[in-house]
């Protein structure tokens, strides 16, 4: 086998190319190997930072998972043919979070630790930059980087070598093997060595795989002789659908049905569960598991569809729409927004009082509104605040419990405090004595991850809790949102938002979910009341994928970096010194806020 050396080039030019790079400056082609210049290429459009690293914990490791327990025996032989050298052997999941690490130099492992290449941090590309496990998932074969070749500083002590663990079944990526060593430690033997181990690994799986495997394909062809239904069978990486499946299920409810029938198979004592798909119809699952070792069970599933488009609730033969239009001043198709919206009437229907949770702006006094309206508009509706409670709260609180109609909402009942709670237990308590709920429904809205105090005196007088998704879980409503928001703040078809618009707006987290967004479409239609909406129309926030919301001094900041790489058509290094700031600033600044590259 032929070796690759690990230093085409001197490590000064090699060093210059990287500084040349990091500042947006021409690169001299022959100082930097190609995958490794794509790698950078890739590192700097996942906006990685290149001065620090900054992980966060992910999750336990599964090292009781098929690949953790194939892979065992080998690196342990491995780690004792190494006899000491400092040498670490790593291996990662399919996202580069890593299952293990061995380690045998003490001096290796504490600086391993310090750049948290360790276990249940992921070393994907687009967290650290070019390194030897990201690099090797993302062009799907082997990967070596060494010293200067890594794109973040922390890295250029080590050298390491890194080869993707294939499914021998599938061919999916299910993981990656890692030498690291110090960078003057590095041998161009590490490539070789590497290899095998992944080819030892593969050996493995497919030794503890095939029977498995075999065994699921045998039931799952039995199943389809059986049954002329839908059948699917699920295993570690692999899903099978029948002929009939395909045929009668669109794609949006094959993929609904893999969800739910993946819950069925796990739980504790599977058999038959109705659910509703994305289209309307409810389909009843009959499970039956096969092996349930490891966090995914085997087993194979039967179908039947037992309607077409379910019926809403008091409303005989009415197929519900695909849409939550039906309700007055909602919109979105999403399958986790028809559910609270489902659930919600369900409960207004059974005369239940209700909790709608979820975080703040995503939607829970207007599908409160929204359902009380449709099922009961002549009946007043009554909102008391709980952010604006004062000495006469409590009061007007339990006059409107004792003698309200129609519908009262308490909101953000999560910022009170124990004597308030207290005294609007008190309130419920005697409302629910006097059996008001069939003159009044009651529905309380909280995010309960704010609360300060012990809800649960509140919570047990409503029977039926909501959970409303986050914005980000049903991202694809915004197709939907957006366009109902701009006809509310402008005059309907005056103002449309452009494909490219549209794509920023889908790939932003919205932390303040649907609130956020009406007030982000706010400021754009102050500034552009007719025509189409262009991305430099939308407010520097829109341009960062930031999964928190952000203080006010940190928005400030936000905009200005984001301001000034639009000035300077998205140079890092113009746009840096515009503000008074280093380039190793404003490039580490770029990846905290997740500010997507300007001037395209």
């Amino acid at each position: 086998m032929a070796h690759v050396s690990p230093q085409p080039v001197s490590t000064d030019k090699l060093a210059e190319a990287r500084d040349r790079f990091l500042a947006a400056q021409s690169v001299d082609p022959t100082a930097v190997r190609k995958p490794i210049l794509a790698s950078w290429w890739r590192s700097r459009q996942f906006n990685v930072a290149a001065d620090h690293i900054d992980l966060s914990y992910l999750h336990d490791p599964d090292v009781k998972g098929t690949l953790a327990r194939a892979a065992e025996p080998v690196l342990r032989h491995l780690h004792e043919a190494l006899d000491g050298q400092p040498i670490s052997i790593i291996l990662t999941d399919a996202d580069g979070v890593v299952l293990s690490r061995l380690t045998a130099d003490h001096d290796l492992e504490r600086r391993l630790d310090g750049v948290m290449l360790a276990p249940g941090f992921s070393y994907a590309e687009e967290r650290v930059g070019t390194n030897g496990i990201g690099t090797a998932l993302e062009s799907g074969g082997p990967a070596h980087v060494f010293g200067h070749e890594h794109y973040a500083e922390n890295l250029e002590i080590f050298g390491c070598a890194g080869v993707p663990i294939h499914d021998p079944v599938s061919g999916k990526t299910v993981g990656v093997i890692d030498l690291t060593c110090w960078r003057k430690d590095a041998d161009p033997l590490m490539i070789s060595l590497v290899k095998s181990t992944a080819d030892q690994i593969t050996q493995a799986l497919m030794t503890a795989g095939s029977q498995r495997d075999h065994h699921l394909l045998q039931e799952y062809m039995r199943a389809c002789r059986r049954t002329g239904g839908i059948v699917l069978a699920l295993g570690n990486d692999v899903v099978m659908l029948n002929d009939h499946a395909r045929r009668v299920l669109d794609p949006s409810d094959q993929s609904a049905l893999i969800g739910h029938a993946t819950e069925a198979l796990a739980r504790q004592h599977p058999g038959a569960v109705s659910v509703d798909l994305p289209s309307g119809a409810v389909a009843r699952i009959f499970s039956r598991r096969l092996v349930s070792d490891g966090p995914f069970a085997d087993g194979v599933v039967h179908v039947k569809l037992t309607s077409s488009p379910v019926a809403v609730t008091g409303a005989a033969d009415v197929p519900a729409p695909r849409t939550a239009m039906y309700l007055p001043g909602l919109v979105g198709s999403g399958v986790l927004w028809l559910r609270a919206c489902r659930e919600a009437e369900a409960l207004y229907d059974a005369s239940e009082w209700l909790t709608l949770e979820g975080e703040g702006g995503v939607g829970k006094l207007t599908l409160a509104r929204a359902v009380h309206q449709r099922r009961n508009p002549a009946a007043p509706f009554h909102v008391l605040d709980a952010t604006s409670a004062g000495q006469d709260w409590a009061t007007k609180t339990r006059r409107e419990l004792l003698d309200g109609k129609g519908m009262l909402v308490i909101r953000h009942v999560d910022v009170l405090n124990a004597r308030q709670v207290h005294a609007l237990a008190s309130a419920l308590q005697e409302a629910r004595a006097a059996h008001r709920q069939e003159e009044l429904r009651v529905a309380m809205t909280l995010n309960r991850k704010q609360a300060s105090v012990d809800l649960t005196r509140l919570l047990r007088f409503f029977h039926g809790t909501v959970e409303l998704p986050p914005l980000r879980h049903h991202i694809e409503d915004l197709n939907e949102l957006v366009p109902f928001f701009l006809a509310r703040l402008s005059q309907q078809g005056r103002l449309s938002c452009s494909p490219e618009a549209m794509q920023l707006l889908l790939r932003h987290n919205w932390p303040g979910n649907a609130e956020q967004l009406w007030q982000v479409l706010k400021q754009v239609v102050q500034r552009r009341r007719a025509g189409v909406i262009m991305p430099k129309d939308l407010p520097p926030e829109c341009w960062s994928v930031s999964r928190r919301l952000l203080s006010p001094l940190e928005s400030i900041e936000r905009d200005a970096i984001v301001q000034s790489l639009q000035d300077h058509d998205g140079n890092k290094v113009r746009a840096a010194e515009a503000l008074g700031m280093s380039r190793a600033t404003i490039y580490r600044k770029i990846h905290e806020y997740g500010i997507v590259a300007s001037g395209s």
